[in-house]
């Protein structure tokens, strides 16, 4: 009875925050579906005007803060129902190879270009992670195994704001670029999807140029999205040789169980074991936990701190879209097609 009674009242203590999560989320879904605007931006500006909702003794906090880590966890290792190795047989081994060098050579850039603006390593890779592999999704994801400080929280919710930003104008934009440079509907697709940070809005410009161009952007986009994986393997095992404090003054761990259960969800998918209607199951909850857990940031995180990043900080990000942007374009130009 004592194992229960705890439960309870750890779900009495977690339940208010939580709500007030989803219900931000649920905002910002609506207004997503009614007004076009991207539900992960809505979510943050959404739960930035309620922060003082998780100011230290408010009876939200807690479950603010559980939604913000463990939900934002959970949504990630479900993202793993999105992958599959077939994904990667049908994308073809130039167009992969780019995908993958681009990715690799945007995370460099980023790392260096941090050093020069004066910006610290964890920061750096957070939004060279973001803008090479899914947006918000890779942020949510890299964060989860960067360093937490008090600096941590205000660096997840700039970068998700700022390549959400730029996805929104690189939706509108880039495929009024393809068209003045005169790509077909599959060379515009494979650009858009390996250039746009998140993926609706990969899919939002696919689409609007034709069904073929869609299918390719979304294709690349989700080839994207599976070497999440790797790099965040790659940056905890950086995390634990540095020494970098996960926030509970232990070593972190070799692997974070999240980072394995979206490995074995992936691997379990790519086999056939898991069947259509659970994986569509997976990917709907995996949407709203990240959503849930991108609006307890913005609960979390007042305006002010924002504005504390400066110039650089956005340079940096835009810097680092434009070196992806350029570099897929060269690839593609040279070697893919």
């Amino acid at each position: 009875m004592g194992a229960v009674t705890q439960l309870q009242a750890t779900i009495r203590t977690l339940l208010p925050g939580i709500l007030v999560a989803i219900l931000v989320a649920m905002a910002a879904q609506f207004t997503s579906e009614h007004y076009g605007a991207p539900a992960m931006l809505m979510a943050l500006v959404f739960g930035m005007t309620l922060s003082f909702l998780s100011e230290p003794g408010a009876a939200t906090a807690p479950g603010i803060l559980f939604t913000s880590r463990d939900v934002l966890k959970f949504g990630v290792f479900l993202l793993g129902a999105r992958i599959s190795a077939e994904l990667l047989m049908d994308l073809g081994l130039p167009l992969f190879a780019l995908v993958v060098a681009a990715m690799f050579a945007t995370i460099l850039f980023g790392v260096l270009a941090g050093r020069l603006l004066g910006k610290d390593l964890p920061f750096s890779l957070l939004t060279g992670g973001a803008v090479a592999i899914c947006g918000a999704s890779a942020a949510l994801a890299i964060a989860a195994v960067l360093p937490q400080d008090e600096k941590s929280e205000q660096n997840l919710l700039f970068t998700v704001l700022s390549v959400t930003l730029l996805s929104t104008l690189a939706m509108v934009f880039y495929p009024i670029g393809t068209a003045m440079l005169g790509f077909s509907d599959v060379e515009a697709g494979a650009f858009l999807g390996a250039t746009i940070h998140d993926v609706a809005q990969v899919v939002g410009a696919g689409f609007s140029i034709s069904d073929e161009a869609g299918k390719t952007a979304t294709l690349v986009k989700l080839t994207r999205v599976t070497l999440l994986a790797p790099i965040v393997i790659a940056l905890a095992l950086l995390a634990r040789a540095r020494g970098w404090s996960n926030g509970t003054g232990k070593r972190p761990p070799l692997l974070p169980v999240f980072v394995i259960g979206f490995v074995t969800l992936a691997a379990l998918n790519s086999l056939g074991l898991v069947p259509p209607l659970l994986r569509d199951v997976a990917v709907a909850v995996s949407k709203w936990a990240l959503l849930t857990a991108i609006a307890a940031v913005g609960l979390k995180t007042s305006l002010r701190s924002v504005y504390a990043f400066g110039p650089g900080a956005i340079g940096l990000v835009v810097g680092q879209s434009l070196f992806l942007a350029c570099f897929v374009l060269a690839g593609l130009a040279l070697f893919v097609l």
